[in-house]
């Protein structure tokens, strides 16, 4: 059964007042729990799930590698947590980062762990940090593994901005195209087409193919767009479903230059999460597991879940690694050796760096990929507009002359 949270404001024993959370089974094991403590209850108040999810809305990666770096710096310091979260909290620009950052103070100070106060806040946190912190703070080295989980966050934050920005200048060139074709069609071309009917031109293929395009768009525009927020909706449902996820992977991946960025992102978060969480303490399996969830991608977590099998069944990862398709001879050489020589988390570390040159060098390249397919499709789609109006202008200047 799934236990619930609750508020609490009660008096101690030396009649002061504490405020914090508690879990129990129902308000009455609450009550019962707080009375065993030693504590008079004076309010006990459910927090709603609802509202949880709405205050812990998502938050920036960059955000939280920056909370996570400010943690590790006060656990270095020695200041005790909940004391160091509130002060963080008060420099927090962030609302809903802030409320939840208190949030997690505020049960440490009730008795609660670290990793069981972040568990509260699951959806901003997920699993593989938490799980990280878990191990680190059952271990006692917290102060290292924050500062790689920082590291981590910070590069996930670059390479995701170094994409986003080398689509930047495609996708505009794409909306500009898109927006001009609209234009031409729905205003431009009707105007000429009465001009020539006046003038009984035979109109061509391309101007009859053009201008039923446009009549189609004017008169089915909101069904256009209703379409196109559909097929999006879909595609996100169709990402949920696990086999579907999978042929939609596959189909990436097969997409030249895109299959090397998703492959390297993801051998990169791979390797990041492996060795931040073996470093934590973590048991191999738990950590593959990890690590593959956190990749992202479907292929990648069928070859990992392959070779967790094969090592609970007593195989060495260097040998099951071998069925492991996705990862690159590289990865799986460098993670060999580090088993051999017990230094695996450097290797992983060694890895993942690697493999955030290759994205970085590859997203920067991706507008030189990308111009020439864009002037090509550009020069085709106003070459076709061009002779749609231009064609019945030489048959009208023919038949005048």
């Amino acid at each position: 059964m799934n236990q619930l949270t609750y508020k609490y404001q009660a008096v101690d024993a030396h009649g002061k007042r504490r405020r914090g959370v508690i879990q129990a089974d129902n308000q009455s094991d609450a009550y019962r729990r707080l009375t065993a403590s030693g504590m008079k209850p004076l309010k006990l108040v459910a927090r709603s799930a609802g509202m949880a999810r709405m205050r812990n809305g998502k938050v920036g990666v960059k955000e939280l590698a920056h909370l996570t770096y400010q943690f590790s710096v006060l656990m270095d310091a020695r200041i005790p947590i909940a004391t160091g979260l509130r002060s963080i909290a008060e420099q927090e620009t962030n609302r809903r980062l802030q409320e939840v950052i208190q949030d997690v103070a505020t049960q440490i100070e009730a008795g609660y762990s670290v990793t069981e106060a972040l568990t509260q806040h699951k959806e901003l946190f997920g699993n593989v940090y938490i799980e990280t912190v878990r191990a680190a703070e059952t271990s006692g080295n917290m102060v290292k593994v924050l500062g790689r989980l920082a590291e981590m966050l910070e590069r996930q934050y670059e390479s995701n901005k170094n994409i986003k920005a080398a689509l930047i200048y495609p996708i505009c060139v794409l909306v500009a195209m898109i927006l001009g074709a609209t234009f031409l069609m729905i205003f431009v071309m009707p105007k000429f087409t009465a001009m020539y009917d006046k003038q009984g031109a035979d109109l061509p293929g391309p101007t009859l193919l053009l201008l039923g395009v446009s009549g189609f768009v004017r008169a089915y525009w909101p069904l256009i767009f209703g379409g196109m927020g559909a097929a999006l909706y879909g595609a996100r449902c169709a990402w949920k479903r696990e086999t579907l996820r999978h042929r939609i992977d596959a189909w990436l991946h097969r997409v030249p230059f895109l299959r090397d960025v998703l492959k390297g992102l993801a051998v990169s978060r791979f390797a990041h999460v492996l060795g931040t969480s073996l470093q934590s303490g973590i048991g191999l399996i738990e950590a593959l597991e990890m690590a593959a969830g956190a990749s992202g991608r479907p292929l990648l977590q069928d070859d990992v879940k392959k070779m967790t099998d094969q090592v609970k069944e007593g195989g060495r990862l260097a040998d099951v690694m071998l069925a492991c398709a996705y990862l690159p001879g590289f990865a799986r050489r460098m993670i060999a050796a580090g088993e051999e020589t017990a230094e695996m988390s450097r290797m992983c570390e060694i890895v993942a760096r690697h493999y955030d040159r290759e994205v970085e060098h590859l997203t920067k390249n991706l507008p030189t990929v990308i111009e020439p397919i864009l002037i090509v499709g550009l020069a085709g789609m106003f070459l076709v507009i061009a002779l749609a109006i231009f064609l019945p202008m030489w048959d009208l200047g023919s038949l005048m002359s």
